[in-house]
């Protein structure tokens, strides 16, 4: 391949979007090629052949292409990192890992869109964090704004200042409207869209929403397609976060768990993260539950969505040490924990685990002291249950 005309970007040559290369203000260049009219024509049907090679046959271009998918088992399995590779997140409490998906859920107008603008602006380096955590900066992020673009425009306008602009140009690409073609129907259809807008590996792409890529998600078919397309993304290297819906329900209570996004398991079964924005529409604060971590549980969080357009954290809503404070010196069961951290009058043992788990950690900062209930499992159902207590008010209990 001949040099490129212009500097390139860093990673820029790796791409295959348009064939060609990026100059520094990230628009494509592409390369002078060669006339195929200019080929002498084929003398025989073998030469013919030859140059149409079908099947397992392909052109080296093809097998190229192909080859680049596979890689050393042993390699695979040693030499990669244990750890998840926080694109949103630190250490293990990761919201968004490189190479899975991260699906925001929740009602309409819990602020799915604003959390994704400040990932967005965050991922172009314009801040450092997004709702508390720290998130990796990228070169380019496409935005499908397939539902509702206007308002969606709005709405994130108020996370970029004008002083911006000369940042974003040509690391921030707008689709307005549904894709040309349905990801479930073509499940390349999604990959070329991000090629055609000049991303590449370490690339990032929001959907907003899945319900616009793909139609008649209630079907596995579909659902599965949609995965399918999804995760050839994933491969090339882009990154991807899905904005996406719960399912309506009445009399049961407000949706809460993986059973209650909507449409096909595939959806959920093939993302890395999910994170459930939960509360009313037009709520300034809500609740964000992890549903499916990458590696640890990042919520409960309390978020608020302030009117000039961010998103704050009370972390002291969800500590587990404040909550044991508030029971004062008679201490706090896992049950009584769960209760609060939760949000619900009859935890699941799931949730008491999680409540579980957050109290230990308590006890390893120092903060909590653990004394054991009776034998036989420790059941907050025992008529002695465990119980945590803040250091220095388990001797008033001794």
């Amino acid at each position: 391949m001949s040099a490129a005309p212009f500097p390139m970007l860093p990673g820029a040559a790796d791409m295959p979007a348009r064939r060609g290369y990026f100059d520094t203000q990230g628009q494509p260049v592409g390369h002078d090629e060669p006339d195929e009219t200019d080929e002498a024509a084929p003398t025989s049907l073998v030469e013919w052949a030859e140059r149409h090679r079908l099947d397992n046959d392909d052109t080296d271009d093809a097998d190229e292409e192909v080859d680049d998918h596979f890689v050393d088992g042993a390699a695979w399995l040693f030499d990669e990192p244990d750890e998840a590779p926080a694109l949103w997140g630190v250490g293990a409490r990761v919201l968004w890992s490189a190479g899975e998906a991260l699906t925001i859920t929740g009602p309409p107008g819990v602020g799915k869109t604003s959390v994704a603008a400040q990932v967005v602006s965050a991922s172009l380096g314009l801040h450092a964090t997004a709702l508390g955590l720290p998130v990796t900066e990228c070169r380019r992020v496409l935005y499908l704004a397939m539902d509702r673009p206007a308002q969606a425009r709005r709405n994130i306008r108020r996370f970029f200042a004008v002083a911006d602009r000369d940042r974003l140009s040509g690391r921030l690409i707008v689709k307005k409207g549904p894709p040309w073609v349905d990801f479930a129907v073509d499940s390349d259809a999604f990959l070329e869209l991000c090629e055609r807008a000049g991303l590449g590996p370490g690339d990032r792409v929001v959907v907003d929403s899945i319900k616009d890529a793909a139609v008649g998600l209630s079907e596995d078919r579909v659902g599965a397609e949609y995965n399918r397309a999804r995760q050839k993304v994933l491969t090339a290297g882009i990154d991807v976060l899905e904005l996406h819906h719960m399912v309506k329900k009445a009399g049961d209570g407000p949706p809460k768990t993986l059973a209650d996004v909507y449409g096909s398991q595939h959806i959920t079964a093939g993302a890395g993260s999910v994170v459930l924005l939960h509360g009313v529409a037009g709520d300034q604060v809500v609740m964000l539950l992890h549903l499916k971590q990458p590696v640890d549980d990042v919520g409960p969080l309390l978020v608020t969505h302030t009117p000039d357009g961010h998103s704050t954290v009370d972390n002291a809503a969800t500590d587990v040490v404040e909550m044991v404070r508030q029971r004062g010196p008679k201490g706090a069961t896992a049950t009584d924990v769960a209760v609060l951290l939760c949000d619900t009058a009859r935890p699941t043992r799931s949730q008491i685990e999680k409540a579980r788990r957050r109290l230990t950690e308590g006890v390893d900062r120092g903060a909590l002291v653990r004394r054991d209930g009776d034998r036989g499992g420790g059941s907050d159902d025992n008529r002695n249950p465990t119980r945590w207590f803040l250091r220095g008010h388990e001797a008033e209990n001794g």
